[in-house]
């Protein structure tokens, strides 16, 4: 693998490699980018493998190669700007603090007393700050409040130091949200000079590279919610009264924009979760007045804005959000893009029916419920081959799980990834010895309303073989619930359920606790390491395939059938082997590792289409006998 990498470097392609789990897979890319001597980024799938990087990979190998190459060489990592504290904001705290409550004002001292010796400004160095800090939202560095080089704390500034940092190094190492931020950012604003945090480099390596297109079509898309007016309201009048500056007309236009808001959003169509946004042009039929009259409050703040005399920099930056909102508000309503996918989302409680003379202007902290309007690219692959691919020297994609039955053309295709060299480097364990993959072939369909009970059923008997240390995952948080329900009183080891406890504490906890068993959906099933005995049995309940009423799913379903191609071949089912792949890739860390998984789904085994899973999984041993698993562990005959 580092012979491609390396060949793919000075060649300037791009390269697909697929490396198992246990291949050394990040030192055969560092290696050769260590000896390449160029400027690279390498981007991560997560701030776990970041931290491997930078902390372990990194330094292991400079001390491999010697002092000579390790002092020339210059490192750096990089997060999202929400990560690092903003001074200015801080500052502008201690003159007239809003702070609510005893746990805000303990924050507060902490993050004021630590940033007087932080030389990075990160918060992950605040150990005791909790993860859903309400106060770090309101200091942290996000683009939205930013004023660049018109800050009186600009050359004080971490991202500032963290821009420079990153433009003095050979190595940059970030995640996929911070690069697909950051390209965002800079096709928004043509290529100007000071646009992203991110300096070009020559190449740029991929790891993790089978969540691509779905971050990418995140930063490429637009969202506008009501959270979003809320916090430019509430940003623009705390300002304006810390300033003394608020007049009776800038009030009065922020009141109108919080109206006029609540009763635009109140009135979009009902639903749960995500669902498409279909009728536009009949709800704008029906509701043109409401939308024009929000779209005009955006207007009469910024022009009020404005036309402020000898105003402060940072109204500037308010005008700027009015009107990204207005631009964003009026795409999402009335464009007519053919690659665009237009649907709504809801989060928390219902919001209050409208009622024409609603004046009320409670706080989204309130816990009412928060809606997004949403627009994602259908195929990002067009955008990512203008935009990226052809502006890169060389781009190598790598994971454990990118090739669907032994080849990358569904990848390809995805990405829009064109005449890029290939590679599929086996792991070196040895999985026909170390697992054994078990499918009951008696289970009804997954679909079936009595699934679940039988589902029960055979995951406490394997429990009992397995003596619990077991991951069991779902594809759902319903099924999850039903299950877990099921066992909690019949299963006599300790059972660790996904949404209790945040997602470390219930890994520490699963690691720490003898016998346990976690269940679990979506975010469990990759990025997730427990090596040993602890783990020895993977659980998952069904081929896990995208919710087909999603509404992004949908829509590229509808796309491919419509372009004449096979949907659920050439995009359900290689989507849904990826996942499958991450999730088995749970159990098998090690050389030393052994254990059971187990499909619960035995349309694998039934459908035309199981072959597809079945070449695509490693070699593990197969069997649809409980005897066998009996056997595995030693109990039976």
């Amino acid at each position: 693998m580092a012979q491609a990498v390396e060949q793919a470097l000075e060649e300037k392609r791009h390269l697909i490699v697929e490396a198992g789990t246990g291949t050394g897979k990040t030192l055969a890319y560092l290696l050769p980018v260590i000896r390449s001597g160029k400027r690279v980024i390498i981007s991560t799938g997560t701030k776990n493998l970041q931290e491997q990087l930078f902390y372990k990979d990194v330094p292991f190998l400079e001390q491999a190669l010697g002092a000579s190459s390790a002092s020339r060489l210059s490192v750096c990592y990089m997060k999202g700007r929400n990560n690092y504290l903003c001074r200015k904001k801080l500052y502008d705290l201690t003159d007239q603090p809003v702070l609510s409550g005893l746990d805000e004002i303990e924050q507060y001292r902490a993050i004021a007393a630590w940033e007087k010796t932080t030389s990075t400004g990160d918060r992950a160095e605040l150990a005791e700050l909790p993860e859903a800090s309400l106060l770090w939202h309101k200091l942290d560095a996000r683009a939205d409040a930013c004023i660049g080089q018109k800050c009186s704390q600009f050359d004080r500034c971490f991202i500032t130091e963290m821009r420079r940092k990153a433009m003095e190094s050979d190595i940059i190492i970030v995640n996929h949200h911070l690069f697909f931020a950051d390209l965002a950012i800079k096709l928004l604003s043509d290529g100007a000079a000071d646009a992203g945090v991110l300096p070009d480099a020559s190449a740029v390596i991929f790891d993790e590279a089978h969540e691509i297109e779905s971050v990418a079509g995140n930063y490429f898309g637009i969202s506008v919610g009501n959270l979003r007016v809320e916090d430019l309201a509430r940003d623009v009048e705390n300002f304006l009264q810390h300033n003394r500056v608020l007049t009776p007309a800038l009030s009065g236009s922020v009141g109108s924009l919080r109206d006029r808001s609540r009763f635009f959003f109140s009135l979009l169509p009902q639903g749960d979760g995500r669902f498409a946004f279909e009728a536009r042009s009949e709800f704008l039929e029906e509701n043109g007045d409401e939308f024009i009259a929000f779209n005009q409050s955006l207007t009469r703040l910024a022009g009020e804005l404005e036309a402020m005399p000898q105003k402060p920099e940072e109204v500037f930056g308010f005008v700027r959000r009015a009107q990204e909102i207005e631009a964003q508000l009026n795409f999402v309503m009335e464009s007519q893009d053919r690659n665009t996918v237009f649907w709504i989302e809801r989060r928390g409680r219902p919001l209050p029916q409208p009622r024409a003379d609603d004046s009320e202007r409670s706080s989204p902290a309130s816990g009412r419920q928060n809606v997004f309007l949403q627009a994602t690219p259908i195929d990002v692959g067009p955008i990512l081959r203008q935009h990226l691919w052809s502006q890169l020297d060389c781009a190598v994609l790598t994971s454990a799980t990118l090739a669907v039955g032994g080849g990358f053309e569904y990848i390809q295709k995805r990405l829009g990834i064109e005449h890029a060299r290939e590679s599929l480097v086996p792991s070196h364990f040895d999985y026909a010895a170390q697992a054994l993959l078990y499918v009951p072939p008696d289970l009804p369909d997954p679909r079936m309303p009595q699934f679940a009970v039988k589902a029960a059923e055979r995951i406490r008997r394997l429990l009992e073989i397995t003596r619990g240390r077991a991951f069991v995952l779902f594809t759902s948080y319903a099924q999850m619930n039903e299950v877990y329900r099921r066992l909690l009183s019949e299963v006599e080891f300790p059972l660790l359920r996904q949404g209790d406890a945040p997602k470390s504490a219930l890994l520490e906890e699963f690691r720490l606790t003898p016998n346990a068993v976690l269940f679990a959906t979506s975010s469990f099933w990759q990025g997730v390491d427990v090596q040993g005995e602890q783990l020895s049995c993977v659980i998952i309940d069904r081929l896990p395939f995208a919710v087909p009423s999603d509404p992004v799913v949908a829509a590229r379903v509808k796309a491919i059938d419509a372009e004449g191609g096979n949907a659920f071949l050439q995009y359900q089912v290689p989507a849904a082997v990826i996942t499958l792949k991450q999730g088995f890739g749970r159990l098998i860390r090690s050389l030393h590792d052994r254990g059971l998984l187990v499909l619960l789904d035995n349309r694998i085994l039934k459908k035309q289409y199981g072959r597809v899973f079945l070449e695509s999984l490693p070699n593990y041993r197969r069997t649809t006998e409980m005897a066998a698993v009996e056997q595995f562990f030693g109990l039976g005959t």
